[in-house]
């Protein structure tokens, strides 16, 4: 009998969860933002466009969709969305920065059986936070929690960014979330978006992965990873979930204005796909692009074919290769036996790649980012972004073997 993993392994008709970015527009400035959000693109699917995105989805049977940005609540649309999605058996799970979080949203979520939430905060102190998400945005996530604990929302999560600056405080977000009852997000800081200016200032120290790891060995049941961390299973122990890189397998991502890629964290004309826009849509984009079709044949372990420990960390995160310059078929940046950071030194000035959109406003991006914790000035008030939602195939939901959809 095949086992499960191999379904997800070989791709199946319809992707389990997906990430759609509703707009790049954010009231926020996060030097790591993805997406390079900030200000809105003028071509965005229309309101009847996302509504037929929707149900088309519906058709598919389609668990739940990721909706992130930019910040995702600032489109007028946002609420109509949302329940028309619900309406029509798509569960929602959305990323906020928490701006729009109000008692009156607050409730109206509460009183949901198929919302769920995700409040984005990258430090247990409003020091730490803020040097990533802008001055303010601490308190604001903070006041966003206050008003879904007030409301009766049991379960929502609490999203954080691994970063050097906050591997330190797990046990302080455990406690945070704990206080709010709401669940612990971690995921894997990648070098996409704005993320590949502030990488070398914000990802984790070798010795912090160690500590990383061993955290969630500890805490695994207890905190969601969306799959992130599944290359630190090369120090030995599994960590729970699917452990592989989902992308065009189970999960993708549709852009604010249509285009889908194999995977949110790279969002680049490489892993372009299609768009929903051209004949057929999302179905045929997701059943008959040649990139999702090649992601689901059988992928070779490259330079890792020597490595006794590639049966368990599968290579890495593909994104995390390709925004540094790596072969996919290379080794993680952040191998922890080392690999990564000897295949790093053999890619020169110029070979990393660039996004291939950036929404950012100009001067964020005109030159490289320091990140230094209780030194970043204030963020504008008018723009960039949260975190999408959920990069986990699996994330809250569980899938039982024998109702698997066929493979393709």
């Amino acid at each position: 009998m095949t086992r499960l993993v191999e379904h997800f392994r070989e791709g199946l008709d319809a992707p389990i969860c997906l990430t759609w970015e509703l707009t790049y527009a954010c009231n926020l400035a996060c030097v790591h933002c993805l997406s390079s959000s900030g200000r809105r693109d003028p071509r965005e699917l229309t309101t009847a466009e996302c509504l037929a995105v929707i149900d088309e989805l519906e058709r598919m049977q389609v668990f739940y969709v990721n909706i992130g940005g930019g910040e995702p609540t600032v489109r007028p649309d946002f609420w109509e969305l949302v329940d028309y999605a619900t309406a029509h058996r798509v569960g929602v799970k959305f990323s906020t920065n928490g701006v729009r979080i109000t008692p009156d949203a607050a409730r109206r979520l509460a009183a949901s059986d198929y919302v769920d939430v995700q409040i984005s905060l990258d430090g247990a102190t409003a020091e730490v936070n803020d040097a990533v998400r802008g001055a303010g945005s601490f308190d604001t996530a903070i006041r966003a929690m206050e008003n879904l604990a007030a409301a009766g929302f049991r379960g929502f999560k609490l999203s954080v960014v691994a970063t050097r600056h906050n591997i330190g405080q797990l046990d302080a977000f455990k406690a945070l979330a704990d206080r709010f009852g709401a669940q612990l997000r971690l995921t894997r800081l990648r070098p996409s978006g704005r993320g590949a200016d502030t990488w070398d200032d914000l990802h984790p120290l070798p010795d912090q992965q160690r500590q990383l790891y061993d955290w969630l060995v500890a805490h695994g049941e207890q905190v969601l990873t969306g799959d992130s961390f599944f290359h630190l299973s090369a120090y030995g122990e599994t960590l729970p979930g699917l452990n592989l890189c989902g992308a065009g397998r189970v999960v993708c991502l549709i852009d604010p204005v249509g285009d889908v890629y194999a995977c949110p964290f790279a969002i680049h004309d490489t892993f372009r796909a299609g768009s929903v826009r051209e004949p057929g849509g999302f179905t045929t984009v997701w059943r008959e692009s040649e990139l999702f079709t090649s992601l689901r044949e059988p992928q070779s372990a490259g330079a890792c074919t020597s490595c006794g420990h590639f049966d368990a960390c599968q290579g890495g995160c593909m994104a995390a290769k390709f925004f540094t310059g790596l072969p996919l078929d290379g080794p993680d940046p952040e191998c922890v036996r080392g690999f990564g950071e000897a295949a790093l030194a053999g890619v020169g000035a110029g070979q990393t790649p660039r996004p291939s959109q950036d929404h950012s406003r100009t001067s964020l991006r005109a030159r490289p980012v320091p990140v230094s914790i209780g030194r970043r000035p204030p963020a504008g008030p008018d723009l960039p972004p949260a975190r999408p939602c959920d990069d986990s195939p699996l994330a809250g939901i569980s899938v039982t073997p024998g109702v698997v959809r066929s493979r393709l």
